[in-house]
């Protein structure tokens, strides 16, 4: 994504982290805004609108996490979390409170990259729908039609359930963020008890089989072991 017009706003306090990264973005053509504590970061927010934020947990003026929330009262900006905590409730939590993406210390300068264009990609996709432009999920050869409510790979027609149809649109919705267990049976079922996580998995397993995908597999959707599911977008 060279030449790209794409600002990140990087809210770190650790100064050789936050270089580390202002560095991979730089190179690869991102425009990037730098901020040390919270305090700064929602200053940086309000003042420079940024397409995506790389957001640490732990800064010096408070905690992470009330920046995320306060800035998902308003705007729907991609915002990736880079953390040292990595501990599965940590992570829950975050993606709970409307982080995109969710990415431990130490950390790959690949895996970073292709996080941010995912975030941002889906972001776009997002809001080319709302604006009323294509009707259609696509991603590699898979396409969701959500007139006809059809999922297709490779031009066939994939026979889901009508609760396993609304699963994949819904991580299909948003494609790129990982959603929690909690996240997805909420929004499927609207409710849930001690079986509900199980009841999930056992339809993604069905889902995962019928499109072809075989176990320890990410072609179309990912498993974030003991966090939730991500629809893959980084298939191109």
């Amino acid at each position: 994504m060279n030449s790209n017009k794409y600002k990140v706003l990087i809210i770190e306090d650790e100064g050789n982290i936050r270089h580390f990264v202002k560095t991979i973005l730089a190179t690869n053509g991102y425009q990037v805004v730098e901020a040390k504590t919270a305090a700064e970061g929602k200053m940086a927010f309000m003042s420079h609108s940024p397409d995506a934020v790389i957001l640490d947990l732990g800064l010096p003026d408070g905690d992470g996490m009330d920046f995320l929330r306060l800035i998902r009262l308003d705007f729907s900006t991609p915002i990736i979390v880079l953390s040292a905590r990595t501990d599965e409730k940590d992570k829950v939590a975050a993606l709970d409170a409307g982080a995109n993406d969710y990415i431990t210390k130490p950390f790959g300068t690949a895996e970073l990259q292709a996080r941010v264009r995912a975030a941002l990609r889906i972001h776009q996709q997002n809001m080319n729908r709302s604006l009323g432009g294509n009707k259609n999920f696509q991603v590699g050869d898979l396409i969701i039609d959500y007139d006809t409510r059809h999922v297709l790979i490779k031009g066939e027609d994939i026979k889901l359930t009508q609760t396993e149809y609304n699963i994949v649109a819904l991580l299909a919705a948003h494609a790129g963020k990982v959603m929690t267990y909690s996240e997805i049976i909420k929004e499927i079922w609207k409710w849930s008890d001690a079986g509900s996580v199980k009841k999930l998995q056992v339809n993604m397993a069905n889902i995962r089989k019928k499109m072809g995908i075989r176990p320890g597999d990410n072609q179309y959707i990912i498993n974030e072991l003991g966090v939730g599911y991500r629809m893959n977008v980084d298939m191109e």
